[in-house]
């Protein structure tokens, strides 16, 4: 049926389609083509025909754009979409014919013969694909009833259609298929369409008729800010509701949903606040419900705010809306804070005006405003198999928002849920059945009034005894009174920023406002009568004091001064505020900087805390302590005469008791919004527990800060930790409630009555001596503030206090905390002669070690000294870092007491620069450049270089074109550690790529530099200590530190591969120096010092090794050991290339070496006369087997889940010239045509293993009687490889069925009970070839070829298990060029060579490459193969993400590939059958899904006891042990890929035409 009705204004084009196999996804096809020549709107209609007959009809409704002269008209009897039909049209006719056709071919084809197989779909609508959710509602359970006449006893069981308007802002989810397609373009039109077409399927349970409206498209031609989208849309639906041929439009329910975002908004600032205002954007939106309440009669109006939905999952933060302040003229605030308020004002706003009656003037119309819950996990209310479903779960998540929403009586819908269960879906009841209303909630918004809030007077007297300053301005800070202060400053956040400290009761806005003049540490208003803040009472002794705030407005007014806090601030941002302080303070005419003295109170951490569970890396209490630091470093260093404050963070958990007060008014949305990670989780819940440990970690880390005496090295400054803050109480009423009195209208900052308390607590804390401070503040009650005694006039420090702190020892003369080194670890330097060169050398080769000004370092934690000095029974020091005595880059105390190399190279020049001092970590500015970090591996070398580098060029003590540097490099103890946890991401190779990649950044950026390169702690030593030990060895820990070695038995392996390994990284480190890359310039070199790659321990008299040299974790050394390494350092520099110790003997009694007469130099390759050794030339490409012995199963398995390697009897292999290995060996142009099929990665067999690693020659190691495998290059000696060369993947099925009839007819073969191994790889030619015949190399029959392949295999071999191999990722053969190239990529592979970087067309074609991917992936899905016990197919995508090798130069490796640089050389075969073992032997969803084209003979990897099988999708634990109907994949998913790569394909063809038309057209 087809039906054109035509009016003066307006068309309906109405059809209907059928299919037997219930197709919708053509119709949606359809619908994409079809819209834009319309200009209209397109909607679907299920009704009972659809689910009796696979009927649906389809309205196509607009404005009438054309003459249509006739139409021609035919009928569906028979399970067809449609029969031929004509239309007709004159010249201005839109509708445009080819597209109109070509929509109606897709619908056919993809409705019969486009399907991969013949299965009909199950029996199930496309909204049913969450027929696996577990709907807990029972429409049984609910007496029936006359359908409702009032809108407030509406029954979901009244509802008769579901539409929707508006603009959902949400990106597509990650896993959905083929999502790169040109139609998903419209995704927010499909997003709202899937909002509505879950929620109707909701409501089909309750009312099995409802027909769900797809939801119209936002015209582009509209402004994309405001509603006017919303209106043409609302006309839309209602004319569409209207001409409805099966809804009755005046006496059906409707359910409409209003989706708004108001993000697009612009609010009211607290200054233009007014009672019932309204923005115009709302005005505009009120506008559209008028029509809507006008024109439609029955109906029950969502309106929904979706602002949140763009921040429900990770993947769409980045994408998240813009701030609401980029749009508001009037905000000057850029803080979390002001969205949130605004957002809150907005809400209520809304709830106001549709409580107030307006739209329940009918009892047939009502309007609800449902707010979105940003903190849902919408994954929480799937199971597996639905969440895993191509809908975006976000638009799943906005319907069951929106039900429940429906459901939950109005007012109640920001309830919290438990975090990490299911979210509990709604249902209505015998007593409550209907959807709720303002009306039927008896809901009225809570809206605090605004009154002005009934002050208690905070003001105070203070008379203290003595309030005189010293007779003499002091010069320490301990002896420092009140009146001395002359400067008061402060950082922090929303709390020292004032927010809200004077707000009154109810006005909610005016939290934005920032009240510093009440801050309690620093404000200024009035005076100490009236207002309580340390600054108010400092000026009762010193009237003069300045840099205190007063008024309001944020950091940048003159009225703030020296308050520099910022609202929404974090730790990581208060050393921008330090720096910022100390130049205001610097250029104030009114502040003698150098003489004035200073309080300074820094008090930060709410926020992070806030925020602590979205990020737990950022705001990790390591972070917040050395964020902190960094603060206070600045001040440390820049501000003379300072007493700073650091005021702990509160325990920011008892903000709950506040927010779960239901008697007490709080706008619950800004509080949730504010700080989600404190009042979103459970009472009992872990994620709650979580957070209070990490709050006391906070406050743990910030003492510990002070504790450390860093910032106690000067006379005239310190940090006194101020603690009244940690246990502070929620301050409660006489009656035991939270009391709101002392917050802002927010819930959330402080109020002046808060403020005045905190002053209190803070001025008598910074009076109480050091370790007797009140930490447990209780605000309720007024404290009186104690003045100065004539005993202790002071405040008080470490020092007045007699205090020692706990954890370090401290020094008043040095530049830094020091380490309390050993003084018995020193050395004595015997040199005569310790002169520098006569002239500054320029060449690195006559550099003598007095010429030596700078001296630096990187590495791990050997390098940061973890451990060094810590004591034998203190193992959890052994995370302090202990740079100072560092035995490259340490320079505590001096060479006769702490030998390293920096107190070896004083003793040469005393102005040498850059060692480290004391402890800390590599940003504290005592460490300098010694930029090593703990754990840190071979690839985050490049990042210590940068930083090292910069510091350097930034650091007014160097010269950094003059200076002669000396940087020592040490790293890959950590890599071998983890080798065995992934052998590809820990190779020799990517080390030294990673080395290589550091060296050549110093290379570039270093001028004057000689680098030690010094070979890494062999980790052995480590096992040898460890297990030598056991009884003062923590096992456990040192076991988790080096996992790989210490967890493996002895002669195992396991252990014998790591050895090798170990000898892989030596040799990668010796080559890369040696390949002379760092020679190529007069002023720079990397010498090798190898004295750590043979280390022998020293031994007690009962033979166990002497732990003495190791810090207590048995794993980093101690200062003895330390003393070692740089003994042995500096003599390996002094010592010639060809001539260097490459042992170092821990017991030996090492003396320092010397330059001599002859030899003064620090010794190079050039002036030790060494000439670098050639490397050796590769004799093959095989590969070292370190696997153990493993037999077959006990008996043959049946299971292909249960399948050994030495189970397999069979080998065998399709494809095309890959597979047949054409060219492999060539070694010129006229042997490239050659198959050398015995090199072929997948099936070859020449050799054996060592020699040739082929994916048989690995398979011959567990049974050697293996059958199928290729030698040499003739055909008669190809067994089982039946790949052709230039073979297309339609050819797959003729050489499935050549295979079978092979096997078939093979003496040697059991085939029913031998295992067959079989693997697929084909697509290249197809690609290459696409652009030129789109229709030919569709992704639909390149699927559909491998399909009917698999079926083949499938039906006639029985014990088979088959790999898939993912096309590679074509686009990197442009990077494979050369001289040595005989043919181009342009040649060999058009379609990838042809055409420009960043080209449309190149960009189309990787799209492509990537659909042929996902189509080869989803296919090995598919159920079909599911349901034999025998018979498997796996996908290995190793090749999913191409990586194009590189040799040294940075230049395409050529040695990969053969002469006509496409094709792969016996190399190349040997990388890509290591990468097809590994992706065997690795679980589905967790395979390897990159190349690794490096060089190892030790990457091939083995099966183990716990996982000795080949994995399946079922033994990867991905499906049940008995699959059932409920957990199968749905097959519809691989027909929608197929279908939509067909429309893809043909779309691209007429693309390709159309360009190629144009081109011919230009050259004409």
């Amino acid at each position: 049926m087809l039906k054109l009705e035509l009016s003066e204004t307006s068309f309906l084009l109405t059809f209907e389609v059928f299919s037997t196999k219930r197709l919708f996804h053509p119709i949606v096809l359809l619908v994409l083509l079809f819209q834009d020549s319309f200009g209209g709107t397109i909607s679907f209609l299920f009704g009972a025909k659809y689910k009796r007959e696979g009927r649906v009809t389809v309205h196509l409704s607009g404005k009438q754009k054309s003459n249509i002269s006739s139409i021609g008209q035919t009928g569906a009897p028979e399970a067809k979409a449609f029969e031929k039909q004509t239309f007709h049209k004159n010249t201005k006719m839109r509708l445009q014919p080819s597209r109109l056709l070509l929509g109606l071919l897709l619908v056919r084809v993809t409705t019969t013969q486009a399907v991969l197989g013949n299965d009909p779909w199950e029996e199930q609508t496309w909204p049913e694909v969450l027929k696996n959710f577990p709907f807990p509602c029972r429409p049984e359970e609910i007496p029936s009833s006359p359908p409702s006449e009032s809108v407030h006893a509406l029954r979901i069981s009244d509802i008769k259609v579901v539409g929707a308007i508006g603009n959902l802002e949400t990106t597509p989810d990650a896993r959905m298929i083929l999502k790169q397609q040109k139609w998903t373009e419209r995704i927010k039109v499909q997003t709202c369409t899937q909002v509505v077409t879950v929620l109707s399927d909701f409501i089909k349970r309750f009312s099995p008729s409802v027909l769900p409206l797809s939801c119209s498209p936002v015209d582009e031609t509209l402004p994309r800010v405001g509603i006017e989208h919303l209106r043409a849309q609302a006309r839309e639906l209602v004319q569409l509701m209207r001409n409805n041929k099966q809804l009755n439009f005046h006496n059906d329910w409707k359910l409409i949903n209003v989706f708004f975002n108001t993000q697009s908004q612009c609010h009211p600032c607290p200054s233009s606040q007014k009672e019932g205002h309204m923005t115009s954007s709302m005005q505009e939106l009120t506008r559209v419900l008028d029509y809507l309440h006008q024109e439609v009669p029955k109906a029950f109006v969502n309106l929904v705010d979706t602002s949140e939905i763009g921040n429900l999952f990770p993947s769409h933060r980045e994408h998240r809306p813009r701030d609401l302040n980029g749009s508001c003229e009037c905000s000057t605030d850029p803080s979390h804070l002001a969205t949130a308020v605004q957002r809150w004002y907005y809400q209520n706003s809304w709830e106001k005006l549709l409580t107030s009656g307006r739209y329940d003037t009918q009892d047939t119309f009502t309007v609800i405003y449902q707010p979105f819950l940003q903190e849902m996990d919408p994954s929480l209310f799937l199971d597996k198999e639905a969440s895993g479903h191509s809908l975006n779960k976000s638009s799943v998540a906005l319907a069951l928002s929106l039900w429940n929403g429906m459901i939950d009586p109005t007012g109640r819908k920001q309830e919290l849920f438990p975090a990490g269960q299911g979210i509990p879906v709604k249902c209505p009841t015998q007593e409550h059945p209907c959807l709720f209303t303002y009306k039927n909630s008896n809901y009225l918004p809570v809206s605090p009034r605004t009154t002005k809030r009934t002050q208690m007077r905070e003001g105070t007297e203070l008379r203290c005894p003595d309030m005189n300053p010293s007779s003499v301005v002091p010069t320490s800070v301990h002896n420092l009174r009140p009146a001395d202060i002359k400067v008061i400053g402060a950082l922090g956040d929303s709390i020292t920023a004032g927010n809200g400290a004077g707000s009154t009761t109810g006005n909610i806005l005016d939290v934005l406002t920032q009240y510093r003049g009440l801050s309690w540490s620093v404000g200024g208003n009035e005076n100490i009568s009236t207002v309580t803040t340390l600054a108010n009472i400092l000026r009762e002794f010193n009237p003069s004091l300045v840099g205190f705030s007063t008024g309001t407005g944020n950091q940048n007014t003159a009225t703030a001064f020296l308050n520099q806090a910022v609202a929404g601030a974090h730790a990581e941002d208060l050393p921008s505020q330090a720096r910022r302080l100390v130049d205001l303070m610097k250029n104030d005419t009114r502040i003698n900087f150098q003489e004035d003295w200073k309080v300074i109170t820094l008090f930060i951490g709410g926020n992070d805390l806030c925020e602590l569970c979205h990020d737990l890396v950022r705001y990790s209490p390591q972070n917040f302590s050395e964020n902190i630091g960094k603060a206070l470093d600045i001040l440390h260093e820049e501000v003379p005469r300072a007493f700073v404050n650091l005021v702990t963070v509160l325990t920011i958990s008892s903000l709950r008791e506040l927010y779960q007060e239901n008697t007490i008014y709080c706008p619950r949305l800004i509080l949730r919004s504010m700080c989600p990670c404190v009042l979103q989780f459970e009472d009992n819940s872990a994620e709650l527990a979580i957070l209070i440990e990490l709050n006391k970690q906070y406050q743990e880390a910030t003492h510990q800060l002070v504790d450390s005496g860093r910032y106690d090295t000067k006379e005239d400054f310190t940090v006194v930790l101020q603690p009244f803050m940690e246990q502070v109480p929620m301050p409660k009423t006489p009656e035991g409630l939270p009391d709101s009195s002392f917050f802002a209208p927010d819930c959330f900052h402080f109020h002046r009555k808060t403020h005045a308390r905190a002053a209190r607590a803070l001025w008598n804390n910074m009076l109480e001596p050091v370790g007797q401070k009140n930490n447990d503040a209780k605000l309720e009650n007024l404290t009186d503030i104690i003045c100065p005694s004539q005993d202790q006039p002071y405040l008080r420090t470490y020092k007045n206090s007699n205090y020692t702190y706990p954890t370090a020892s401290t020094t008043t003369t040095g530049a830094a905390p020091t380490s309390s080194p050993n003084l018995g670890y020193g050395s004595h330097l015997e040199c005569e002669d310790r002169t520098p060169s006569t002239s500054l050398p320029t060449s690195v080769h006559a550099l003598k070690p007095a010429d030596i000004q700078v001296v630096a370092a990187v590495g791990d934690s050997l390098t940061a000294g973890n451990g060094i000095g810590s004591k034998p029974d203190d193992l959890s020091d052994v995370t302090t870092q202990y740079r100072g005595l560092s035995y490259s880059a340490g320079g505590d105390a001096s060479l006769e007491s702490v030998t390293t190399l920096p107190n070896i190279l004083r003793k040469f020049n005393r102005n040498l620069t850059g060692f480290a001092l004391g402890v800390g970590n590599a940003d504290d500015a005592n460490a300098f450049l010694n930029q090593a970090v703990p754990g840190a591996k071979a690839e985050g070398l490049i990042k210590q270089v940068q930083t090292l580098v910069q510091k350097m060029k930034d650091d007014q003590r160097i010269d950094f074109p003059r200076d002669w540097k000396v940087v020592t490099v040490l790293i890959g103890t950590t890599d071998l550690c983890d080798y065995c946890t992934d052998s590809n991401l820990y190779s020799a190779t990517k080390f030294s790529a990673h080395l290589r990649d550091a060296l050549d950044f110093m290379h570039k950026e270093v001028p004057r530099a000689l680098v030690n390169l010094v070979d890494f702690m062999n980790p052995l030593i480590l096992r040898e200590v460890s297990l030598g030990n056991q009884d003062k060895c923590p096992i456990l820990q040192a076991s988790s530190s080096c996992n790989c070695l210490l967890t493996v038995r002895e002669g195992s392996p396991e252990l014998a591969r790591m050895k090798e390994v170990i000898k892989a990284y030596h040799t990668s480190i010796r080559d890369l120096v040696e390949s002379g890359r760092y020679d190529t310039r007069e002023d720079f070199t990397v010498t090798l010092q190898p004295f750590f790659e043979n280390t022998a321990l020293a031994f007690q008299p009962d033979g166990s090794p002497d732990v003495s040299f190791f810090a207590p974790d048995c794993i980093h050394p101690s200062q003895k050991f330390h003393s070692q390494l740089s003994r042995a350092l500096w003599n390996n520099m002094l010592e010639p290339l060809g001539k260097k110790m490459d042992f170092l003997d821990l017991a030996a009694d090492i003396a320092l070496s010397c330059p001599t007469q002859e030899e003064p130099f620090l010794r190079t390759y050039r002036n030790s006369n060494y000439t670098y050794p050639t490397n050796p030339v590769v004799e093959n490409w095989g590969s070292d087997f370190l696997c153990p012995e493993q037999g077959s199963s006990s008996s043959v398995p049946t299971s292909v889940h249960q399948l050994r390697p030495a189970d397999i009897k069979v080998v065998a292999a399709l494809g095309d010239s890959l597979t047949t290995a054409f060219g492999a060996g060539a070694k010129n142009i006229t042997t490239l045509s050659t198959a050398w099929r015995g090199l072929s990665w997948s099936i070859g067999g020449d050799g054996v293993l060592e020699t040739h690693t082929t994916l048989p020659n690995i398979l011959k190691k567990f049974n050697p009687h293996l059958h199928g495998f290729s030698t040499g290059t003739e055909k008669e000696t190809a067994g089982l490889n039946v790949a052709a060369g230039g073979a297309m993947a339609r050819e797959m099925p003729s050489q499935a069925r050549e295979l079978v009839d092979r096997m078939k007819n093979s003496l040697e073969i059991n085939l029913k009970q031998d295992w067959k191994l079989i693997t697929i790889f084909v697509g290249s030619n197809d690609l290459c070839q696409y652009c030129e015949n789109p229709e030919n190399y569709s992704v639909e029959n390149y699927v559909q070829s491998l399909k009917q392949a698999l079926d083949i295999f499938y039906k006639e071999l029985p014990r088979t298990f088959i790999n898939v191999v993912e096309v590679m990722e074509l686009v990197g053969l442009r990077q494979i060029q050369g001289e040595e190239c005989e043919v181009t990529t342009e040649s060999i592979c058009p379609c990838f060579g042809h055409f420009l970087d960043n080209s449309p067309e190149l960009q189309e074609m990787k799209t492509i490459n990537r659909q042929f991917q996902s189509g080869s992936s989803m296919i090995t899905y598919s159920y079909q193969y599911m349901e034999r016990e025998d018979f498997a197919v796996v996908v290995q995508p190793f090749f999913q993400n191409t990586m194009v090798p590189y040799d040294y130069k940075g230049k395409a490796d050529l040695s990969f590939f053969s002469v006509d640089c496409f094709h792969f050389s016996e190399r190349g075969h040997a990388e890509m059958a290591i990468a097809l073992w590994n992706n065997m032997l690795e679980p589905v969803g967790q395979k390897q899904t990159y190349n690794n084209f490096t060089y190892s003979r030790t990457k091939v990897k083995c099966p183990t006891s716990d996982n000795p099988y080949f994995y399946t999708l079922r033994n990867s634990g991905l499906l049940q042990q008995e699959t059932d109907k409920s957990s199968r994949v749905p097959y519809w998913a691989v027909l929608l890929a197929a279908a939509g790569s067909f429309m893809l394909g043909v779309v691209l063809m007429m693309v390709w035409r159309i360009r190629k038309r144009s081109c011919r057209e230009e050259h004409l």
